[in-house]
């Protein structure tokens, strides 16, 4: 068994979860709120569109400019590049999470906004800067902090981790990269022949 075998990614674990592509619309790696929504996406596999880099920004929906980048910062620590693929960041997973906040209801968006500010009172009183100021490492010990109680949150740091980090699998695996570089999904794909089953029992 090689060594990557035996030390598992976070990354191999949120593929395991995702199972196939045809289920990462809608998988739940934590349960969703009720009043959770995302808007409709055609056929399944379709991934929710990129900007090439040298296009404008994206016009936000919901979120500040300034909000926009402490989930660029949030997403890509729940899932980073690797030597594999690009991590949330380059998919632009907070742009498909300003789309998903702008058409849910008024106490989602509120838990957003809500949590943001408060992610920045935390960071505040624990490193004396807001979140998008400090290091990584502090960054990072942050989000662990409020990570701790994600499968039965209480506080309201606790909830708006467990809806920040459904949106970042749901917006990376329905991204160009999380299903044609991540998981290599190739689409249907012509086949020459099909065998069938070659069982003696089930052969005609």
């Amino acid at each position: 068994m090689s060594q990557e075998e035996k030390n598992p990614t976070r990354r191999d674990a949120l593929k395991t979860l995702a199972g196939s592509v045809g289920s990462i619309i809608s998988f739940p790696i934590l349960p969703r709120t009720a009043s959770s929504e995302q808007p409709e996406v055609s056929g399944g596999h379709h991934a929710h569109p990129q900007p090439s880099p040298s296009a404008k920004p994206v016009e936000l929906r919901f979120f500040t400019r300034r909000e926009k980048e402490t989930l660029d910062i949030l997403t890509d620590l729940i899932i980073p590049a690797d030597h594999h693929s690009p991590g949330a960041r380059a998919a632009n997973v907070s742009e498909f999470i300003d789309r998903v906040v702008s058409v849910s209801p008024e106490v989602t968006q509120r838990l957003w906004r809500e949590g943001l500010v408060e992610l920045d009172r935390l960071t505040q009183e624990r490193v004396g800067k807001v979140f998008v100021q400090a290091s990584p490492e502090e960054q990072t010990a942050i989000l662990r902090e409020i990570s701790q109680n994600e499968q039965n949150p209480q506080t309201l740091l606790e909830r708006f981790f467990r809806e920040l980090k459904n949106r970042t699998i749901d917006g990376y695996y329905t991204s160009e990269i999380g299903i044609h570089q991540e998981l290599r999904y190739r689409g249907n794909r012509w086949m020459k022949d099909f065998p069938g089953c070659t069982h003696p029992e089930h052969l005609a």
